[in-house]
């Protein structure tokens, strides 16, 4: 009986592969493929990874058929990318200055400003200093001080903007840091490899290992401002339109803000 009854269930298996096997196959005799997702590669400023991460995740719910890549950097990088032809279909800079580039270029169509940011200035969470101005940092207390590569990374220009402006550019150079992006910057004063860095507010807030001891006055520096823009020679132009309308909503803006964002 326990023989019998085992090779009935064995039979009754095979049957249902057999069935699911056979409802795989077209009627010309071809075996269907799972739908192909459309791929949408969005090349963005390191500042933006958290929130866009979050975004990713409800609007790949949303349009199960797209699959969104992205590329985080410092946004004079990706600039340099997508003019020499890296693959790209949607741009979110840190800078107006990396997104005027391209516009100019040819290589941008629609294109706004989506967000804003504010420039701080971080210490290890357990450090004792006290910070009224950033010309405080030529102090002792301050051995090195990160900062982004200005030629490439936004925050570093603004951090070279605002130094400067306070007459303390120079005097600093034998103290400073270069990181290739903010994320980097970030690291340094995290691991105690830099005493202070210049990071966006939305950076500092990710961290529990450092705190702002200073927020650098707007008057110092260039607005911060985040445009988006789509890339003109995108194989997906309408996918790509409706990512760029997304982030627009507010759904996706209420995201941008719970993570320190401004909007203009």
């Amino acid at each position: 009986m326990v023989k019998k009854y085992l090779v009935g269930m064995l039979v009754i298996i095979l049957g249902v592969v057999l069935f699911v096997g056979l409802s795989s196959i077209t009627p010309e005799g071809n075996v269907e493929a799972a739908p192909k997702k459309t791929e949408i590669i969005v090349s963005a400023a390191a500042s933006l990874q958290d929130s866009l991460d979050k975004i990713s995740i409800k609007y790949e719910k949303l349009h199960p058929d797209i699959d969104l890549v992205f590329n985080y950097g410092a946004s004079g990088t990706l600039q340099k990318q997508i003019e020499q032809g890296a693959p790209a279909d949607l741009f979110l800079s840190a800078g107006d200055k990396q997104m005027n580039a391209l516009v100019d270029g040819g290589l941008i169509t629609d294109h706004k400003v989506l967000l804003k940011n504010q420039l701080v200035v971080v210490i290890p969470a357990d450090s004792k200093v006290k910070l009224t101005t950033i010309t405080q940092l030529t102090d002792k207390a301050f051995k090195k001080v990160a900062v982004g590569q200005p030629e490439s990374v936004p925050a570093g220009q603004y951090a070279q903007q605002s130094l400067t402006t306070k007459k303390v550019w120079d005097t600093l150079q034998s103290k400073l840091v270069f990181a290739k992006d903010v994320r980097q910057v970030l690291s340094y004063v995290e691991t105690g490899n830099a005493d202070a860095g210049f990071v966006y507010k939305t950076d500092a807030l990710t961290s529990k290992k450092v705190r702002i001891a200073l927020t650098v006055g707007t008057h110092v520096h260039k607005a911060i401002n985040y445009p988006a823009g789509i890339v003109k020679d995108t194989k997906n132009l309408e996918e790509t339109k409706a990512l760029y309308s997304y982030l627009q909503t507010k759904e996706a803006l209420d995201i941008f803000t719970s993570y320190g964002f401004l909007l203009p």
